[in-house]
């Protein structure tokens, strides 16, 4: 569904300890360039291409190079207090998660893994195409070249590093940087949203057991998707834009532009029946217990949300495939609470038969009148069957346009798949989420079930055209995997992303403006089909002049906050952008723009405080002059 472009990607050099992945790749400067000025935008019209309108303004208020890497360094160890945090979120007699050291991830069209010298090389220039698999293992050493994007490129050498002790079975696909772009060349910016929030829990999982995340495990939007903002309501449409920018606090003569999508919010009777068939991994490798005993907390959780009118199947697979209950509604809850409780692990993973199960489950619910979603609860090992990702997503492909979607959820490390989650649900038209608690659990199957369950905008495309004479470069920050060419814009046929009920989506866009900037500096235009719809209609959104603060400390809260949750990602995921950066200004910014209270903000800073701890430790140790 989502495309995967790179405007760069290449061969990267990244040494994984732990579950960190650090590198020490020479890295090109971006001068600053020219100074100028960031506020929220009402819809303007209707159009099938037809020019935009100006927008109001509330009173309150790219394209890929290759990340960076550090020295080599020894795997660091989660402390009796981290191991004590882990208990409290995942239950007693979990024990902590171990953490097996990972391997050398290669990145590149060229080829991953560890064992010898492998060269992989990414593509050239602002559409290109590239990225690979990073995953742990073991083998000897491993070197690349990275090819910085942009409409000629540059070459970037990468530095060979040992290879760390196998153990670690974790897979991330590198999807390289965003470059920045010069506006005269090509001012369009066009990809497909992104709802997912899995590699935001996954990340904080990592950070609480005292553990540096690999920065393959880091997409910026998925950071910036996981928070609440208050964009308000759309006005007799499903969705709206909003727009605000600020001069970034990051670099000097640069700005920062937000653009959110609010999705319209349906109350409770206004959600169509659920048929849900919940796809259970109860393979040998789900039996720890912030696995399968923690999927099934969450399923009882979600079913205990679930209304009248609804039904559940469960399939399970390992070895084998059973089906454990087929569709039954939620009169007999009792049963469907049963036969949860009484999953158990065992076994190999047939990941393929169980979802061809599901989905014939799923069939026997389809009409025209509700919605039919399969969940697969896994930590995405499979080694069963037809198991590739490309048999697997052909499997899930065929069934798309028969109106059944997909929702992932991811549970536990060590062998878990990100990669293979990800696609799922992209692939499947649904949404992919990682599970680290049952706080997280609440979120998604109780405060935020109507997003989970219904979709109410599908194929949703964004169209950003800077104005040449106002914005002299531009760069999306995150987003790599989301990219659409921008000829396929209007291209119906060109599958993109979904919004459910209440869903938002914000992405930011870092700007380099000429003198005199303001109204008319960009203009959004957002597509969409209704829910199982075949025409899209369009809708544009201009920047109006008083969305522009002239500082940073005059922005939004919401800006502010969003703002420090990228400036985290970045720094996580070692973008070359952040070098200058550091996890001190962020958590100035985040604390600025935290009111009390907020818990979800709360433990953002929080999280701050441990990534900053475990950046000095990693520069300490490595003998470097000083720590983000």
């Amino acid at each position: 569904m989502r495309r995967s472009p790179l405007a760069v990607t290449g061969v990267v050099c990244a040494l994984t300890v732990g579950s960190w992945t650090l590198g020490g790749c020479q890295r090109s400067e971006e001068p600053p360039a020219h100074t100028s000025t960031l506020k929220q935008v009402e819809p303007s019209q209707e159009k099938a291409q037809a020019p935009a309108a100006p927008a109001t303004v509330p009173a309150d208020s790219p394209k890929a190079s290759p990340p960076p890497a550090a020295a080599p360094s020894a795997a660091p160890r989660a402390s009796a207090e981290a191991r004590a945090s882990a208990a409290n979120l995942f239950g007693a007699g979990s024990g902590g998660t171990a953490q097996g050291l990972g391997g050398l991830g290669l990145k590149g069209s060229g080829g991953g893994g560890g064992g010898g010298d492998v060269i992989g090389i990414g593509s050239i220039g602002t559409r290109g195409r590239g990225g690979g698999v990073s995953s742990s293992g073991s083998g000897g050493y491993g070197a690349g070249v990275a090819i910085l994007g942009g409409k000629g490129g540059a070459r970037i050498p990468t530095t060979r590093y040992p290879e760390p002790l196998a153990g670690n079975t974790e897979q991330y696909r590198d999807h390289g940087v965003n470059a920045f772009v010069t506006t005269a060349e090509d001012r369009l910016s066009t990809f497909s949203i992104d709802v997912d929030t899995a590699s935001y829990t996954l990340v904080r999982r990592k950070l609480l057991e005292g553990t540096p995340p690999p920065r393959e495990a880091v997409r910026v939007e998925e950071f910036l998707n996981y928070f609440r903002y208050t964009y308000p309501e759309p006005q007799g449409a499903p969705l709206a834009v909003h727009l605000d920018a600020a001069p970034s606090p990051f670099t000097p003569g640069r700005h920062l532009l937000r653009v959110g999508v609010q999705g319209k919010r349906l109350s409770v009777s206004e959600r169509k029946p659920a048929h849900l068939t919940f796809l259970v991994d109860v393979s040998g490798s789900m039996q720890s217990p912030d696995k399968l005993p923690l999927a099934k907390r969450s399923l009882r959780m979600l079913v205990d949300n679930l209304r009248d009118g609804d039904t559940v199947a469960l399939v399970t697979y390992a070895g084998g495939v059973k089906l454990v209950l087929p569709p039954t509604g939620l009169e007999h809850k009792a049963l469907i609470h049963a036969a949860i409780e009484d999953l158990t692990a065992g076994g190999s993973t047939a990941m393929a038969n169980g979802i061809q199960l599901a989905y014939q489950q799923a069939m026997k619910t389809l009409d025209g009148h509700s919605f039919s979603r399969v969940l697969i609860l896994s930590d995405g090992d499979a080694n069963v069957g037809p198991a590739s990702h490309e048999e697997i997503l052909e499997l899930i492909r065929g069934h798309v346009k028969e109106g059944i979607t997909v929702t992932t959820v991811g549970f536990g490390m060590g062998n878990y798949k990100d990669t293979l989650m990800e696609q799922f649900a992209d692939k499947g038209n649904g949404n992919h989420y990682y599970v680290d608690s049952l706080l997280q659990a609440r979120r998604i199957f109780q405060e935020q079930l109507g997003g989970t369950l219904e979709v109410i905008a599908q194929d949703v495309k964004l169209q950003v055209e800077f104005d040449p004479a106002q914005v002299a470069r531009y760069r999306l920050v995150g987003y790599e995997n989301r990219d659409i060419a921008d000829r396929d814009f209007r291209n119906d046929k060109v599958d993109a992303g979904e919004i459910g009920s209440g869903h938002t989506v914000t992405a930011l866009y870092e700007l380099e403006l000429k003198p005199g900037a303001g109204e008319g500096l960009a203009t959004v235009s957002l597509r969409a089909k209704r829910p199982r719809g075949e025409k899209a209609s369009e809708r544009a959104y201009r920047f109006p002049a008083g969305a522009l603060a002239a500082t940073f400390p005059e922005a939004s809260t919401d800006l502010r906050f969003a703002t420090a949750v990228m400036g985290a990602a970045e720094l996580l995921r070692h973008s070359p952008h952040a070098e200058r950066w550091s996890f001190e200004q962020v958590l100035d910014i985040a604390r600025g723009a935290t009111p009390a209270g907020n818990a979800e903000r709360e433990e953002f800073v929080s999280l701050l405080k441990r990534a900053r701890s475990l950046s000095n430790n990693v520069a300490q140790r490595d003998g470097a002059p000083g720590a983000h």
